[in-house]
C-alpha cells in the first residue's frame, strides 16, 4: 500500500484537501483526531501531559482544555517541544497501526494529515509527502476568522517550519492559494497520479 503524508502550515488548506481526497476514494488517518485522543480522559498520554503542564489546564469535566494547553506550548518553543516529545511517538505508533489495519483491508493508497510530518521525523517512514500551501496573509486571515486575534495567530504561524522549507521537501504540492475549483482540479491531478502509482508498484 502507498503510504503518502498530507501537510502544510495552519490554515492552508490541509483538511479541504483531506476531505477532497476522501471523495474521491482515499483513505486518510487524521493526526489531529489521534492526538486528541492520547490527550483525552484515559488516553495513553493524558496522565503524562497533566504531570507536565499541570492541572489548571484541565476544566471540571476532567478533559484538557486544548486551547489552555495551545497559550502555554505557543508562548514558549520549549515546552512546544516538550509537548511533541510526549506525543509524537504514541501519534507515529497509532498511525502505523491504522495504516496496517487499511492494509489488511485491502487499500492501495492512504494518507495520513497531519501539521509536523517533518519535524516529527514521519517523512522516511512515507512513500511521499504533499505539501498544501496558501499566501501566509491568507493563513492569517483564515485564522482571524476562527476568532485568533492577529497576534496569536502570528504566533502560530511562526512556530511552524516556513512553508519553503516543507515545499523544498515535498514530493507533490497543492496551492490553495486560488478558487475551490483550482484546488479541485490540483487534487484531481494528483488523486490520477496516486492511483496509477499503487497499479505500477
Amino acid at each position: 500500500m502507498l503510504r503518502y503524508g498530507l501537510t502544510g502550515g495552519i490554515a492552508s488548506g490541509k483538511s479541504t484537501v483531506a476531505a477532497m481526497l476522501r471523495e474521491r476514494g482515499f483513505k486518510v488517518v487524521e493526526a489531529d483526531k489521534i492526538s486528541h485522543g492520547l490527550i483525552a480522559p484515559r488516553g495513553a498520554a493524558y496522565d503524562q501531559v497533566i504531570a507536565r503542564f499541570g492541572g489548571d489546564i484541565v476544566d471540571g469535566d476532567r478533559t484538557i482544555s486544548h486551547s489552555r494547553l495551545a497559550a502555554i506550548v505557543f508562548e514558549d518553543q520549549e515546552k512546544l517541544r516538550q509537548l511533541n516529545s510526549i506525543l509524537h511517538p504514541l501519534v507515529e505508533k497509532e498511525m502505523e497501526r491504522q495504516f496496517a489495519e487499511l492494509e489488511r483491508d485491502g487499500g492501495q493508497v492512504a494518507v495520513v494529515e497531519a501539521a509536523l510530518i517533518f519535524e516529527a521525523g514521519l517523512r522516511g517512514k512515507l512513500d511521499g509527502v504533499i505539501v498544501v500551501w496558501c499566501l501566509p496573509e491568507q493563513q492569517l486571515a483564515r485564522l482571524m476568522g476562527r476568532g485568533m486575534s492577529e497576534a496569536e495567530a502570528r504566533k502560530r504561524v511562526a512556530a511552524q517550519m516556513p512553508a519553503e522549507e516543507k515545499l523544498a521537501l515535498a514530493t507533490e504540492k497543492i496551492d490553495c492559494s486560488g478558487s475551490l475549483d483550482e484546488t479541485r482540479r490540483q487534487v484531481d491531478a494528483l488523486a490520477s497520479k496516486l492511483r496509477a502509482a499503487s497499479v505500477a508498484r
